[in-house]
């Protein structure tokens, strides 16, 4: 029962987290449609935020209700993977600076970043996701919500990057843009 609280407070934490994303992603909104930023991708936006306040609420009801166990072995590896991706997700909010959002929002004639973690994958803070949604649930073995997240995630993903990447090469300087709209 301890190891349920300790979770439930773990994915607490990591909502107020994603809040603290929100309220930098409205700062740089702001900053982007004031320097001429064009907001492509509205439509699937709801769906993204139903579905990363879905892995939060459905890892601690599937604890809870199923009286999931703490593993361990399981366990220790998924937290370590969850701080590596809060990790990976800062790096990529610091990296790209005012171009970060969690809106697909492109400034015309800005340079493509390509330093810190933008420089090594493409779409890294995505990376940070897909590693997130799979391992919070995993903390403390909530397998259906890990399963039903990263199958879930792994469409809108496929929708999130093309919107992206077609949003920076219509918006975009011949030189390139900001891959800053993440999740």
């Amino acid at each position: 029962m301890t190891s349920q609280w300790l979770f439930t407070g773990l994915v607490l934490l990591v909502g107020v987290e994603r809040l603290a994303e929100l309220i930098v992603s409205k700062r740089h909104a702001a900053w982007a449609f004031s320097r001429g930023g064009v907001e492509r991708g509205q439509s699937h936006y709801p769906v993204m935020v139903v579905l990363h306040t879905g892995l939060l609420v459905g890892a601690v009801a599937e604890v809870w209700l199923a009286d999931r166990p703490f593993v361990p072995a399981l366990g220790w590896v998924m937290l370590a993977l969850v701080v590596a991706s809060q990790a990976l997700r800062w790096w990529c909010i610091t990296t790209l600076g005012n171009q970060w959002n969690t809106r697909v929002i492109v400034v015309p004639g800005l340079p493509l970043v390509r330093r810190g973690p933008y420089g090594v994958i493409p779409h890294p803070n995505y990376v940070a996701v897909v590693v997130e949604g799979l391992a919070l649930p995993l903390v403390h073995t909530a397998w259906v919500t890990a399963l039903v997240f990263t199958v879930a995630n792994a469409a809108l993903l496929t929708v999130r990057i093309r919107v992206e990447n077609d949003a920076l090469r219509e918006i975009a300087s011949p030189a390139g843009a900001p891959t800053g709209a993440t999740p």
